[in-house]
């Protein structure tokens, strides 16, 4: 199987992370497939198991760490886990696509360590703590407690920056949504 590219896009939530992604997976150009994560928490909205997320219970999850199953997991918060299957990279490969990430901070860096050749690993840093909070409130999805959580990682995640590759700075979202573009554009060759 040819191997193709890994972009790994790690942010604090409420960076605007996503909505980059979801930019450049519009860019077939790019030739880029979402890499869809593994988590053991319930769905937001609208989610989809197997189109945003693969929902699985804590018990199945730590089955699939036993059986070598991922590229990289995280214990994110107590219980809730989160990870990349190796099958779905695989996946991803088989179609002749570029891997696209959009993942924690932590998961990244793991991700960037185990592939250092074939990954691009891009931080999205935001204007300010205090605008991720007003972001995270707009979402309306989640308890000011889990707010409040978001945040003090928030803090630690932007410690974390130096280590990728390049940093975005998502102040105006269409610049940084070029800026992404461009990146991808010129790690992948086209």
């Amino acid at each position: 199987m040819k191997k193709g590219k890994l972009i790994v896009f790690s942010a604090p939530s409420g960076s605007g992370k996503t909505t980059i992604v979801r930019h450049l997976l519009e860019q077939e150009n790019l030739e880029l497939e979402f890499s869809i994560s593994a988590a053991t928490r319930s769905p937001r909205g609208e989610e989809q198991h197997g189109k945003d997320y693969y929902f699985m219970s804590t018990e199945e999850f730590k089955a699939h760490i036993k059986a070598g199953d991922f590229v990289e997991w995280e214990e994110v918060y107590r219980d809730n886990f989160y990870g990349t299957l190796k099958s779905e990279v695989e996946r991803i490969w088989s179609h002749g696509k570029n891997v696209i990430f959009d993942i924690d901070v932590a998961g990244g860096l793991r991700i960037k360590k185990k592939f250092p050749e074939e990954t691009l690993a891009v931080f999205v840093k935001p204007p300010s703590i205090d605008e991720l909070k007003i972001r995270l409130k707009k979402r309306s999805t989640e308890s000011e407690d889990k707010i409040n959580m978001r945040i003090a990682k928030a803090s630690v995640e932007l410690a974390t920056a130096p280590q990728f590759d390049t940093i975005i700075k998502n102040y105006d979202l269409a610049t940084a949504q070029k800026e992404a573009s461009d990146l991808v554009k010129d790690f992948v060759g086209n």
